[in-house]
């Protein structure tokens, strides 16, 4: 990436955010704080910019939020999350993410060189800044599975997402006609060139996130939380949820999207009308399919020809860039199949060069591509196994809440991740933000299935009053 010329005001908004942090748990509940926090963060913190110190990860809009709500949690509620709840499945693969990049470090060791590229071996130190940075990312999902167990607390998820949604969709508006430079405007710089951005003879909105891609999901997002909040018949101020619904869906449409309008078609219907156990089994096979992904591409099994066949009667630029992925996808897993189970680690050794001058040609746009080619099958099962558990879990758990409010929540925000998870597939779309809904969602499950023991428990513990004699 080229270097960044930023103004002060970016390096200031990455700097400021833990006290904005700190003074939103002073005015709120730790929940509605830690929300307000990791997403506000996301949405308005500078891209692709970072704080960098030496022998530390870099701070950056995905770090910085969640280590502001770490001491928010901290200070107002007197302790921490619990890292580790004994050594269940969710902790094995913590442990996978975590530690996964020491033995990368120690298998990939080597230099490779490639006519006149050069590739360092990743060594202790690579594997120790990479955990710590790991660590750092997913501190939300442990916040979340902390501070956010509550059906109160999926609740205010999703209608925090909707009022998030609405007030984003003005700076959305005004790059629709004005173009996408409202970080150049604000921060000095493009977080990435606005030619990709090009679509339909205008350009795509970006606000401050990282493409037009990662902000046509949120928004679809948004309104499949407005839709939620339709069934369950809230009210956002003195308007109706299907209000809200109908004006997110219309702004998804603005973002000249195919792949979250597609996502929109089918989560925001089937989260108004069918009902949430349905949900929850559409939620389960997208998860699984996430999961299954690598091998089906290995073995050829996903149908690309007439995936390609069906985007090209939409538009032949978007099928022809569809292609372009499915081919770059092909060379970079051959590639990462060299050194399977534990990867190639990072400097660029999972990519792909050509030449005798040995030219990067990889286009890395998946995430799972992207962690299966440096981290191998252990990585890539750790990072997709705890977002998907987070959905079984989910599912498992219907069957002991309370009402169907409680179940179109807890269905609504699965279906949310599972999407999540599925656009790691074509896009590098990982957040601090999607980590606090997995660690949410959960939360809510485990404190349902808790809730459940200590009920049963109590009826078993409840002692047998006899009848009189009549």
């Amino acid at each position: 990436m080229d270097e960044i010329n930023a103004n002060w005001l970016a390096y200031g908004a990455l700097l400021i955010w833990p006290v904005v942090a700190l003074y939103l748990y002073s005015r709120l509940p730790v929940g509605q704080a830690t929300l307000w926090t990791v997403l506000g963060g996301y949405l308005l913190l500078p891209a692709e910019l970072s704080i960098k110190f030496k022998m530390v990860p870099a701070f950056n809009k995905e770090t910085i939020p969640n280590l502001a709500a770490l001491a928010g949690c901290a200070l107002y509620t007197r302790r921490l999350p619990r890292f580790f709840r004994g050594l269940g499945l969710a902790e094995i693969l913590v442990l996978l993410i975590l530690i996964g990049p020491f033995v990368t470090s120690l298998l990939n060791g080597d230099t490779i060189r490639i006519g006149n590229t050069v590739l360092p071996g990743v060594g202790a130190y690579d594997a120790g800044s990479t955990m710590i940075f790991e660590f750092f990312f997913m501190l939300s999902f442990f916040i979340g599975r902390e501070f956010l167990r509550s059906d109160h607390d999926s609740f205010q998820t999703l209608r925090i997402m909707v009022i998030a949604g609405l007030a984003y969709s003005l700076p959305l508006l005004f790059e629709l006609r004005m173009s996408p430079s409202l970080s150049y405007w604000i921060y000095g710089y493009y977080a990435r060139s606005i030619v990709t951005e090009f679509r339909d003879g205008g350009f795509r909105p970006v606000v401050f996130l990282t493409n037009g891609l990662t902000l046509a999901f949120f928004i679809m997002t948004t309104a499949v939380a407005a839709a939620a909040l339709w069934r369950i018949r809230s009210r956002i101020g003195r308007w109706p949820a299907s209000v809200f619904t109908g004006y997110l869906s219309s702004i998804l449409i603005l973002c000249k999207t195919l792949g979250a309008l597609t996502y929109g078609i089918v989560a925001v219907p089937l989260v108004r009308w069918v009902t949430p156990r349905a949900q929850l089994r559409v939620a389960c096979i997208l998860v699984t399919i996430a999961l299954a992904y690598p091998l089906l591409r290995l073995d050829d099994l996903v149908p690309t020809a007439s995936i390609l066949e069906v985007v090209r009667v939409v538009s032949v630029d978007r099928a022809d860039s569809l292609d372009t992925r499915f081919v770059n996808e092909e060379q970079l897993l051959q590639h990462a199949w060299e050194r399977p189970w534990f990867g190639w680690g990072r400097y660029g050794r999972s990519r792909v060069y050509n030449g005798w001058l040995g030219a990067d040609s990889s286009i890395t746009d998946g995430y799972w591509i992207i962690v299966l080619g440096q981290f191998g099958i252990v990585g890539f099962i750790g990072t997709f196994g705890l977002l998907a558990l987070s959905v079984y879990r989910a599912a498992a758990a219907l069957r002991f809440v309370n009402g169907m409010r409680e179940a179109i929540c807890l269905s609504a925000l699965s279906l949310i991740v599972a999407f999540n998870i599925v656009d790691l597939l074509p896009n590098a779309s990982n957040s601090c933000w999607l980590w606090l809904l997995t660690g949410a969602l959960f939360g809510r499950a485990e404190a349902l299935r808790a809730k459940s023991k200590q009920t049963a428990q109590s009826a078993r513990e409840r002692p047998l009053v006899s009848r009189p004699a009549v």
